[in-house]
């Protein structure tokens, strides 16, 4: 006797009603959270980490182009360590750095909206639809979006944009492709809209 295949799991965000696609690009604010030089190399190199910068970069272009709020986040750790923003390790990689008039929040915990000026600002630019990139998609991605939601906000974090890397987990090494894949699926459940690519984000 064959066993029947489970049924694939329903959200969170469909039990309930919520949205299930992204908003407009130009009815969003765009928030870049730490892409910053340490994340492509060394000790904190992340898997797939240019390919996911090229997809911010993609999206930065469009955000600009659609001349919507854009917020950049860097995380600062402290001199000396691989989050150093006095440093060349800690600043924003070249192509996706920000420019003139664009707002940039520095941090010190994985929320960007903790204990830093994002929330107020957003809520200046009438801003209630944010799109998300950067990294570590199991961390500091992770953490503003839920922080987002939590505050009113109605996140969509775009996949392609993100990346993270293995970690030790109880059982063993967790490939950096399995948390990718679990942390954006935990976001998806309640959180955020997660969407593949920048493709995906309607203008």
């Amino acid at each position: 006797m064959s066993t029947p295949s489970p049924t694939p799991s329903t959200t969170l965000r469909e039990i309930t009603g919520m949205p299930a696609s992204p908003a407009s690009l130009r009815e969003s604010a765009l928030v870049m959270i730490d892409l910053q030089n340490t994340y492509t190399r060394g000790v904190m190199a992340l898997e797939n980490v240019e390919p996911a910068i090229d997809e911010a970069a993609a999206l930065l272009d469009r955000a600009r182009s659609a001349g919507i709020p854009i917020v950049h986040v860097q995380h600062d750790a402290g001199e000396g360590s691989p989050y150093d923003v006095r440093a060349e390790i800690g600043a924003i990689v070249d192509r996706v750095a920000p420019r003139d008039g664009e707002h940039v929040v520095v941090k010190n915990f994985p929320n960007s909206f903790v204990g830093t000026d994002l929330e107020s600002y957003l809520r200046g630019k009438s801003a209630s639809n944010l799109v998300l990139a950067g990294f570590m998609t199991h961390m500091c991605v992770n953490s503003t979006a839920r922080g987002a939601f939590n505050a009113g906000f109605a996140p969509s974090v775009v996949a392609g944009a993100t990346a993270t890397r293995a970690l030790p987990g109880p059982d063993g090494t967790v490939p950096a492709a399995s948390l990718q894949s679990a942390s954006l699926a935990a976001l998806s459940d309640m959180f955020a809209v997660v969407v593949p690519d920048t493709s995906a984000i309607p203008d």
